[in-house]
């Protein structure tokens, strides 16, 4: 039997999620050579490295691969900023949308005038990130929106392979709430699996891609990396970010595509 259908029959019975769970735990615990870095446990940037078990979750199996997707990964939004003659060091308050355990994060501790700020759905994920990387703020989200931050609150959001994991129901809520948190001419950063993932898909999946609609994989697992969307750029631009200025729409970078929004002044979602 596939793998394909294996999950599908898991999926049917309401064991998938549990089943994924169990493969990320093993993946995890039984890294012998996770980390061969300083005795302290300090990576190069002097901050603490996550334990394989969590590193796991954001699907990194060896440290020196987490923290290299994260520097790479900073350097992106860096790039995609710059599109707009902006940089972090501008912002005094960025948010970290689906922050983990700090892969992306840990990159902004030098930022000297930014409040950095993290969430994610994951309570062991924000708990590794309040006792490690203190320089920033956490806070844990449900599933499904709101978040704790009053409106208006960030210069800057973004959210690197969070929509790409969300099934349709939650796609535009949290893309809503993100523009809430935004203040008017406000950043958003989100990434995608584009045009360049039609190749993965089965011929129904690609018909309902090519005609412009969400393509969503294993919707009951939302939040996990198990549950995959594919973004049209059609949906994108008409649908889901419908509410804000495209700034810059990249090609594919560490195998997503950065989509770089701005907020729009004045305008209400009622």
């Amino acid at each position: 039997m596939r793998a394909r259908d294996i999950k599908l029959s898991l999926d049917a019975v309401g064991l998938l999620r549990p089943a994924f769970r169990v493969v990320e735990a093993l993946r995890g615990r039984f890294n012998r050579s996770y980390w061969a870095g300083s005795p302290s446990g300090l990576a190069p940037d002097g901050l603490p490295v996550p334990p394989p078990h969590l590193a796991a979750l954001v699907g990194n199996t060896g440290a020196d691969a987490f923290l290299e997707a994260g520097r790479e990964i900073a350097r992106c939004i860096r790039e995609v900023l710059a599109v707009d003659g902006v940089q972090p060091e501008g912002f005094r308050r960025l948010l970290d949308f689906g922050c983990g355990c700090g892969r992306v994060l840990r990159n902004w501790h030098t930022l000297p005038n930014t409040e950095v700020h993290g969430c994610d759905y994951n309570p062991k994920l924000v708990r590794w990130c309040e006792q490690n990387l203190r320089f920033a703020r956490f806070n844990t989200n449900a599933i499904r929106p709101p978040l704790v931050y009053p409106s208006g609150h960030f210069d800057f959001v973004y959210s690197f392979s969070v929509f790409t994991h969300l099934p349709a129901e939650l796609q535009q809520p949290w893309i809503d709430e993100l523009r809430r948190v935004l203040h008017d001419g406000g950043y958003l950063l989100i990434t995608t699996h584009g045009p360049s993932y039609a190749g993965i898909l089965t011929d129904a999946e690609r018909d309902a891609f090519t005609a412009g609609r969400l393509v969503v994989r294993y919707g009951s697992v939302a939040g996990s990396n198990l549950c995959a969307a594919f973004h049209p750029p059609a949906y994108v631009r008409d649908t889901l970010a419908s509410a804000f200025d495209i700034l810059d729409y990249s090609s594919t970078r560490v195998g997503q595509e950065f989509i770089l929004l701005r907020k729009r002044s004045g305008r209400s979602l009622s």
